[in-house]
């Protein structure tokens, strides 16, 4: 039965574009591993149920693609520090999520998702006001957010709730670069 399970966990996996990240048994890499060789975690055990203290891992080399590195980067936190499962890539919500970040610039954190300005939006929200550099922000911001830790109140510790919140399955990552240079970017959850 185990097997089966595995089996039907890879191909839906895989039909969804997560089998780069996520091999339950690890057959795209050593034994427990995500089967991402840049991904370091030994997961063989499944999901911990709190985040490995201090976890800081290496960001991964820039792909020139800021909207796949994002998603690589939540990805490397969840698996690297948690053992949890990668999001999937919600290209579908990229546009909306880069017309939260030129709104919000202009305006707050947030403004562009609480006045519902574009779809799909997605149920939540993380946000990187401001940052000198998409690399920054992915390599900076996201680990800012991910130290947040489990823990109330929910203002303290949101972004990382975001982040590992087993109901969420995808992530659409989104950029401005205001005309003094910098970049704002919001993570949309669904």
């Amino acid at each position: 039965m185990r097997k089966a399970k595995t089996i039907v966990l890879t191909f839906v996996l895989l039909t969804t574009g997560c089998g780069d990240f996520f091999d339950p048994q690890g057959g795209g890499g050593a034994a427990g591993t995500s089967g991402d060789p840049r991904f370091v975690a030994d997961c063989g055990n499944g999901p911990l149920d709190t985040p490995r203290a201090n976890c800081h891992p290496e960001p991964l080399e820039s792909s020139g693609d800021p909207y796949a590195d994002c998603v690589t980067r939540i990805n490397q936190l969840r698996w690297e520090c948690q053992c949890l499962p990668p999001l999937q890539r919600w290209s579908d919500a990229e546009r909306c999520a880069d017309q939260h970040s030129e709104y919000d610039s202009t305006r707050s954190p947030h403004s562009g998702f609480r006045d519902d300005i574009c779809s799909p939006r997605g149920w939540a929200q993380n946000e990187c006001p401001g940052w000198s550099s998409t690399q920054q922000v992915i390599s900076g911001c996201l680990q800012a957010m991910w130290d947040e830790g489990p823990g109330e109140p929910y203002s303290a510790h949101g972004h990382y709730i975001n982040m590992t919140n087993p109901s969420y399955s995808m992530v659409a990552c989104g950029f401005y670069e205001t005309p003094d240079g910098r970049f704002w970017s919001v993570q949309n959850f669904q």
